[in-house]
């Protein structure tokens, strides 16, 4: 699996690094505890240092590895890792659809079954890639329409690797046949269906369920550690 290069235009040459550093870390191809040398990585990129060094420090930031004075130590991104990273976006979701929802948005609800209907069409031509970006855009469209900078902001410090576990756990769902990829498609719409409700209880179920559901699909894609 790569980083789709799609995703990295208008990007600096720092960012496209660390996209692509942080998928082999997530997925296990870097393992943790190996070492990684600027010098070395710099050359695979074909690249000189310092937008390796920016990759390194962003990587640090998101606590995927720790920097020292031979190189850089992998840490990866364990079960309890994700789930953490879950229960933010769990944070994030249930307060943005609650308070975005307490009144009425037909453009919106438009929008979303818009892009609905693009992850359909990606699983019907069986790309997990353009999946996995509409599913992030379904999320991003309704945390954007809510207006709080102070939650945007936190959105964004997490954003990286949401879309990066997205990818990995797409594939995942793909690799298991129509009927999975039914399933998320179905929990996308029932999400929809509750939102427009305008029923507080209904679209907090609605998240709760959608949530708990995707945990379990972690566990299915990410060891334990």
């Amino acid at each position: 699996m790569q980083y789709p290069t799609s995703w990295l235009q208008g990007v600096s040459l720092g960012e496209s690094i660390s996209s692509e550093l942080r998928l082999q870390i997530i997925n296990g191809t870097i393992k943790p505890g190996e070492i990684l040398s600027e010098n070395r990585i710099a050359s695979d990129f074909g690249t000189s240092r310092s937008p390796v060094r920016e990759a390194m420090k962003t990587l640090s930031n998101e606590g995927l590895i720790r920097l020292e004075r031979m190189g850089a130590v992998v840490l990866g991104l364990s079960l309890k890792d994700v789930e953490e990273l879950y229960d933010v976006r769990y944070l994030i979701e249930s307060f943005v659809q609650s308070h975005v929802f307490a009144e009425p948005h037909p453009d919106l609800l438009r929008n979303l079954q818009q892009i609905i209907d693009r992850m359909e069409l990606a699983a019907k031509h069986h790309d997990p890639v353009e999946f996995s970006f509409q599913d992030l855009a379904f999320h991003e469209r309704i945390i954007m329409e809510a207006r709080h900078k102070r939650i945007l902001h936190l959105w964004k410090s997490i954003r990286p690797i949401v879309i990066t576990v997205m990818l990995i756990t797409t594939e995942q769902v793909f690799s298991g046949g129509d009927n999975k990829i039914k399933y998320v498609l179905d929990k996308h719409i029932k999400l929809l269906q509750e939102m427009g409700s305008l029923e507080p209880a209904r679209i907090q179920a609605a998240v709760d369920h959608y949530f708990e559901d995707s945990r379990t699909t972690l566990h299915h894609s990410f060891p334990k550690g």
